[in-house]
């Protein structure tokens, strides 16, 4: 898959942080609204669950390949890899999941990931038994779906106001190390120690 290359603007369709490119600078342009979302992609992505952390970074990396969302393929993967200490599974989900060396379990919970990217009625019977039967768990069932569903918004958002994707191949790695580190939160301090 290639990500879709219609002429598009040079800057956001509004006036954004120059300084941060993708999701951040739309959480930052309305933080009354970002509170909310970070708070359920916090507790999403990086609270308790019996999905690691990596994951559930694989689900959102799964979504956001299928979307074509180029800045939440590269952050999710980028920290898919940290958490994994590798990028070879992120790269086999992006060509075949049903390849990759992950467990039946996972490969199954990404194949519910990405028929909700297409559709939520696009999700079978069948995909959730096989599922079940590979050993996922109800609630691992509905963390999938509601995670996949989530990262759609993201993609959504951070595409459809024509976010900037960075320039420096260099800013996922930072991003990459916040979200392991730092998770989902607004950091403290802000991001006025990103601006060059």
């Amino acid at each position: 898959m290639s990500f879709i290359h219609l002429k598009r603007k040079a800057m956001p369709y509004i006036p954004l942080a120059t300084h941060l490119p993708g999701i951040t600078g739309l959480l930052e342009y309305r933080r009354d609204t970002a509170a909310p979302i970070r708070e359920l992609t916090q507790f999403l992505l990086r609270g308790p669950n019996s999905l690691t952390e990596a994951e559930r970074e694989l689900i959102a990396t799964i979504v956001s390949y299928g979307n074509e969302c180029r800045f939440c393929t590269t952050a999710h993967a980028t920290a898919a890899d940290a958490l994994m200490g590798n990028s070879a599974v992120t790269e086999q989900i992006k060509i075949d999941h049903w390849q990759s060396t992950l467990s039946e379990k996972m490969k199954a919970l990404l194949e519910i990931a990405r028929l909700v990217r297409i559709s939520g009625k696009a999700v079978t019977d069948n995909a959730i038994e096989l599922a079940k039967a590979a050993g996922a768990s109800d609630l691992e069932i509905h963390d999938t779906v509601l995670i996949a569903a989530l990262f759609c918004l993201y993609n959504r958002y951070v595409d459809g106001l024509a976010t900037s994707f960075p320039d420096d191949p260099s800013y996922f790695g930072q991003l990459a190390d916040r979200l392991v580190n730092h998770g989902y939160h607004r950091l403290p301090q802000g991001y006025d120690h990103l601006k060059k």
